[in-house]
C-alpha cells in the first residue's frame, strides 16, 4: 500500500460556493476477468450486478476492448445489468468510441439509455498507449494517430445527434474527421441531450483543459492523491473561466484494490492479477495507475486521500480474478468510511474538494 498522501492548504475555489455532492462509489464488473479465465457467461455478471446493488454500491461499470484486452461488449453487458437492477447507475470505464462507427455508437448508447433511463454515464477513452491498443485500432480500420482529436469529435457528433431537430438544433455534423446528415433520424436518447460524458484521462494541461471545456466528468487513475488534488482544482478554475461553473465537472477516480488482512497475500494476488490483465508487472503499472492492497481499513484510509483531494465518484476495480468474495467486505468497511469523508460541503470550505 502506498503511503497516505496529504493535501495542500485550504483556500476558496470560487467566490460563489455551491454544495459539493455526496460521494458515490461504484465497482467494475469482471468482464475482463472472465476473458482471462475463459469463463464467459452472462449469469455471473448479472449476479454480481444484483449483489453490488444490494450491498449499497452506487454504480456499476464495464471496460471496453476488442483484441488488446478482450472482454464482452460493455454496452450489451450494461444493458442486461440495467434491466436486472433497479437503482444502481451503470457506466463505461472506459468506452473506446473509435472501435465503432460514430453513428453506430450513438445508436447503441441511445438504445442502452432507454434500458437504463437516467442511470447511465459514459466514461470515454482515446485508447490506452500500448502497442496492443494500436494493433486493436488497426484491426477495425481506425487511426491510432490523432486519436485524441477523433475522440473529442465523436463526442461532439454524439451530442449533436442526441439533440438533432430539437428546438432548431442542427441535423448535420461537419467535422474534421466525420461528416453526417439527417441525424434526426437516429433514435432519440431517453434523457434530453444524452447521458453525461466523462473523459478518462491523465492530469496533463491539455487533458485538464479538454475536461474543463468539453466533458461532464473526469475519470483518471492517478497514483498520487496530491497530484489528483492539484488537477481537480485546475479543472475547477478552467471550468469557471469557461463560464461553466467550478462544479460543472464531476471529479471521479478509477482505482484498483485487493483486500486481504494479510498484506503480503494481498500484494501477491494483485501482482498475479495485473500480470494476467496487462502482461506487465505491478511495479510497472503502479507508476501510472492507482493501486491499493491490504486490509479493508488500510485501503479505505488510502482512498480517503483522494476523497479529501476532491474525488466525488470512485470507481473500484477489485484486483482479483475472483472479485466477488471481496465485495461484501469492501461494502461493509470502505463504503461507510469513505462516505463519511464525502459528506456534502461547499467549495468555499475546500481546496477544490480538500476538506479544511
Amino acid at each position: 500500500m502506498s503511503r497516505r498522501p496529504t493535501g495542500p492548504t485550504a483556500r476558496p475555489a470560487t467566490s460563489n460556493p455551491q454544495p459539493t455532492p455526496h460521494l458515490r462509489i461504484g465497482v467494475l464488473l469482471p468482464t475482463r476477468e472472465q476473458a482471462i479465465t475463459g469463463t464467459y457467461a452472462a449469469a455471473p455478471l448479472l449476479e454480481f450486478a444484483r449483489e453490488a446493488e444490494a450491498l449499497g454500491f452506487d454504480s456499476l461499470w464495464a471496460g471496453d476492448s476488442l483484441t488488446a484486452r478482450p472482454r464482452l461488449d460493455p454496452l450489451v453487458v450494461l444493458a442486461a445489468a440495467a434491466a436486472a437492477t433497479e437503482r444502481i447507475t451503470v457506466g463505461t470505464a472506459a468506452l473506446t468510441p473509435a472501435l465503432r462507427h460514430p453513428l453506430i455508437g450513438a445508436n447503441m448508447v441511445a438504445s442502452l439509455g432507454h434500458v437504463a433511463a437516467d442511470r447511465l454515464i459514459l466514461g470515454l477513452g482515446s485508447g490506452f498507449p500500448m502497442p496492443e491498443t494500436e494493433e486493436e485500432f488497426a484491426s477495425v480500420g481506425a487511426s491510432f494517430a490523432g486519436r485524441v482529436g477523433r475522440l473529442d469529435e465523436i463526442a461532439a457528433l454524439w451530442r449533436t445527434a442526441w439533440r438533432a431537430g430539437k428546438e432548431g438544433q442542427p441535423t448535420e455534423f461537419q467535422g474534421r474527421f466525420w461528416q453526417a446528415e439527417r441525424l434526426d433520424r437516429l433514435p432519440a436518447p431517453a434523457t434530453a441531450g444524452g447521458p453525461p460524458l466523462w473523459l478518462a484521462g491523465s492530469d496533463t494541461p491539455k487533458v485538464l483543459e479538454r475536461v474543463a471545456t468539453r466533458y461532464d466528468g473526469w475519470l483518471p487513475f492517478l497514483p498520487d492523491a496530491e497530484a489528483y488534488g492539484r488537477a481537480r482544482r485546475r479543472i475547477a478554475e478552467l471550468a469557471e473561466e469557461a463560464g461553466r461553473g467550478a462544479d460543472a465537472v464531476t471529479p471521479a477516480l478509477y482505482a484498483t484494490l485487493t483486500v486481504n488482512s494479510d498484506r503480503a497475500a494481498a500484494r501477491a494476488e494483485l501482482e498475479h492479477y495485473i500480470t494476467h490483465y496487462y502482461g506487465r508487472s505491478l511495479e510497472q503499472m503502479s507508476a501510472i495507475q492507482a493501486y491499493g492492497w491490504g486490509s479493508a481499513e488500510s485501503c479505505a484510509e488510502w482512498l480517503g486521500g483522494y476523497v479529501r483531494a476532491g474525488a466525488r465518484h470512485l470507481v473500484i476495480r477489485v484486483g482479483s480474478l475472483d472479485p466477488q468474495p471481496q465485495l461484501k467486505e469492501i461494502a461493509e468497511v470502505l463504503l461507510p468510511a469513505l462516505r463519511a469523508l464525502g459528506e456534502p460541503t461547499t467549495l468555499a470550505a475546500t481546496v477544490g474538494g480538500v476538506q479544511s
